[in-house]
């Protein structure tokens, strides 16, 4: 074969190629253009501002060689190895880096504008603000990456792992990332409108801030991914899997959810105006705070798995009720203002609760002021509610009371149903009834199991009178138990001249809610129309 030589200034290949024999590593600022290295061994070689346009480097040996600044349009790298090599700034504009492997490689802002990389390799490279817009790299491996502020506009990355990998502020707009792996990578704040992800793995990713706007995301695995604050107006999810993710102000305006699955999602706050959802599966997810002006649905699946074995249909009553449910809450007011001894005992107390629970209870939010204190207990569903505020009252003194009256309000909603309602709703309430009360003997030892700890804390904060109601998703009010003591502590009956029980009052039973005030209460949780 003939070989071809190309003038480096005043050095040929064979040259170049001898002299690196002998040891000789600077080769900086020489001529390559059109120059045939194929296979060539330049590991560690300082090529730095070389110029290699259309040269010929496939198959070759660039392993940590510093290629900076060099100028590479059009170059044929298909099968070189460049592992660990640093092209920060290097131009590899229409090159052929075909199965070319740059794992561990510096590639800041350097520019792979329509390169052809197909199985290119580029495991933990660095790709902060590179130019990589319309190159082909489908199949290509990217795991571990930092693509920070990267291009990747119209990008065909179809196929590729991208696996772990920061791309925050990166460029995908009209990217292809059909079938693509990104798990657990982040593209916070991405610019990613009309990408194409149908069928893309984005598990545990984050997408805080993401604009989505037009993308298709169809048939996605966004599991446990982060959305928060990202926009998906007008974008494509039907059939996505978005279980358990956090969708927290996340703007979906005429977005297609048709048959989407979000069990267990956070969708607190989303905006839901003009979209789609239509079969969306929508089993544990809390529906607050929600916007869904023009939304269309005409039915969701709200069954545990999905299997379409709970069906709730719309009409145009219910709709609106539907989505939009306020937080259930369970509230304890306690008639004294609290001090660092009484938090610190409810700190304490509460978090030996949560143990003792599995932690199904969860802190409290605390408003005081000089004269009484207001606990706050939100739950994820109504259903919860009846468990949460028997827990909740067992650091106080009252807590012997409140269950009491907790337990009459269930067995009201059992025994006067049928008198109240038709027979299907009767029985539904009657079932409820049963299961809560079930639920309430299943943690009655709780209280003697904390008893050891609550002796410790004899305080007067714990004895103090306490009133004990619960808000539900329907945002109806409904009190448990009131102390007839409660706000009472500052009247003097010498001063009134009446007897001290004309004050306290003589009779401590609770004045118990109806039971067609219980009943309504109660009603949302087993309202909606099931069909198997």
């Amino acid at each position: 074969m003939r070989k071809v030589f190309v003038e480096l200034g005043s050095m040929t290949v064979k040259e170049l190629l001898e002299q690196y024999g002998s040891g000789h590593r600077d080769f900086g600022d020489l001529n390559l253009a059109e120059g045939n290295l194929s296979r060539a061994v330049l590991s560690h070689a300082n090529l730095s501002h070389a110029i290699l346009s259309i040269a010929n480097l496939s198959g070759a040996n660039l392993t940590g060689a510093n290629l900076s600044y060099a100028r590479m349009n059009v170059a044929r790298l298909s099968g070189a190895n460049l592992t660990g090599a640093n092209l920060t700034g290097a131009i590899l504009n229409v090159a052929n880096t075909i199965r070319t492997k740059f794992d561990r490689a510096s590639l800041v802002r350097a520019s792979l504008v329509r390169a052809e990389m197909i199985r290119a390799s580029m495991v933990a490279a660095t790709l902060v603000e590179a130019d990589l817009s319309t190159a082909d790299m489908r199949e290509s491996q990217l795991d571990r990456v930092d693509a920070t502020g990267a291009n990747f506009s119209e990008t065909d990355l179809r196929g590729s792992s991208i696996v772990g990998s920061n791309l925050t502020s990166a460029n995908l707009t009209g990217c292809e990332l059909s079938k693509s792996k990104l798990t657990g990578s982040d593209l916070g704040r991405c610019e990613m409108r009309h990408a194409r992800l149908h069928r893309a793995d984005l598990s545990g990713v984050s997408l805080r801030g993401a604009n989505l706007r037009w993308a298709d995301l169809s048939g996605a695995n966004l599991r446990w991914a982060d959305l928060t604050d990202a926009k998906l107006s007008g974008a494509n999810l039907i059939g996505a899997d978005l279980s358990n993710a956090n969708l927290l102000n996340t703007s979906f305006v005429h977005a297609d959810l048709t048959q989407a699955s979000l069990i267990g999602a956070d969708l607190e706050g989303a905006d839901l105006s003009g979209a789609t959802l239509t079969g969306a599966k929508l089993h544990g997810v809390a529906r607050f705070h929600l916007r869904t002006q023009g939304m269309t649905c005409e039915w969701v699946d709200i069954s545990p798995n999905g299997d379409h074995s709970q069906i709730y249909r719309f009409t145009p009553e219910n709709f609106q009720k539907f989505f939009n449910q306020t937080p259930p809450v369970v509230q304890i007011a306690i008639d004294s203002p609290i001090d660092s001894e009484a938090n610190l005992a409810l700190a304490q107390l509460y978090h030996a609760i949560a143990q003792e629970m599995s932690g199904a209870i969860e802190p409290p939010s605390i408003d005081a002021d000089y004269r009484r204190t207001m606990l706050r207990f939100r739950v994820e569903a109504d259903e919860h509610l009846f468990t949460t505020l028997f827990a909740a009252i067992l650091p106080f003194a009252d807590a012997k009371a409140t269950h009491k009256s907790l337990s009459q309000v269930l067995y009201s909603i059992q025994s006067k149903s049928n008198k109240i309602l038709g027979v299907k709703e009767a029985n539904q309430a009657a079932k409820l009834s049963v299961s809560l009360l079930q639920t309430l003997r299943r943690v009655a030892p709780l209280q003697k199991r904390i008893q050891p700890l609550l002796s410790k804390f004899e305080i007067p904060f714990l004895s103090a009178p306490t009133q004990t109601s619960m808000l539900n998703s329907s945002d109806l009010f409904l009190q448990i138990y009131g102390n007839p003591r409660f706000g009472k502590r500052f009247l003097n009956a010498a001063e009134l001249e009446v007897a001290p029980e004309a004050i306290l009052g003589t009779n401590n039973s609770p004045v118990l809610p109806t039971p067609k005030e219980a009943l309504d209460f109660v009603q949302g949780f087993y309202s909606l129309e099931r069909v198997v």
